[in-house]
């Protein structure tokens, strides 16, 4: 879309209005990356250490064992770490930055789940629900990054696996996807091989705030603060 509205504003100044495309794609930027990436990144990281279990095993059991304590992660150690995407995955899951989809409209009347869905009518999928469904998670209002170890839990977010579909999926799925993975890996294993944590202000972990709050995204109704020690 980008590409060719560039194309026409070289051909033909005068059919498009520069000023008003240009704050369309600010507003993209910042709600399709920036807000959304910030935000898992935090959610990520309160996780963590309201779990210290896990993030002990993240740090120890894994981290420093593939690539070694106080190092950088680099790309090509992503797929050498799975319980770090798991960690990933599972906050995907129970902490949706985006609980709503982008919206669909139904081309035909279609029956599903035994529900008539009219031919035109807008559809919204909530994401938040389906990331927290009982029939579908074991004890989904829990941080369990190990669900989505071992063979049989090879769920990914790419839009294969409806159960897990925090970028959407389809023709529409988000563009962002691949730069989001990579970028939240790289981010929050960096973040914990390099730095010892700890919550700020006598926080402890049984009393952190994980409510949430919509605006742009669903983020932290109250912000993580949090205290890094460099190793």
């Amino acid at each position: 879309m980008l590409d060719i509205l560039m194309n026409i504003s070289v051909e033909k100044m005068e059919s498009i209005d520069m000023p008003e495309t240009q704050h369309l794609f600010l507003v993209r930027y910042i709600f399709c990356s920036h807000n959304t990436s910030s935000a898992t990144m935090e959610w990520a990281m309160a996780e963590l250490l309201r779990n210290p279990k896990t993030l002990l095993k993240a740090d120890q059991a894994e981290l420093e064992q593939v690539i070694g304590k106080g190092k950088l992660v680099e790309e090509s150690d992503i797929a050498r770490l799975p319980y770090l995407q798991a960690i990933i995955k599972e906050t995907f899951r129970i902490h949706p930055t985006i609980p709503f989809l982008l919206p669909w409209k139904a081309e035909t009347n279609i029956e599903i789940g035994g529900y008539i869905i009219p031919k035109g009518a807008r559809v919204l999928i909530n994401f938040w629900a389906i990331s927290r469904d009982p029939i579908t998670w074991d004890n989904p209002n829990l941080f369990m990054p190990e669900r989505f170890l071992g063979l049989d839990n090879q769920i990914d977010v790419t839009g294969k696996n409806f159960e897990l579909i925090p970028f959407g999926g389809g023709r529409r799925i988000c563009p962002g996807l691949p730069l989001a993975v990579r970028m939240l890996h790289l981010m929050l294993g960096s973040l914990i091989n390099c730095f010892d944590w700890k919550l700020e202000d006598g926080v402890v972990p049984e009393t952190m705030n994980m409510e949430d709050k919509f605006s742009l995204t669903l983020q932290m109704a109250q912000p993580l603060r949090a205290v890094p020690k460099k190793l």
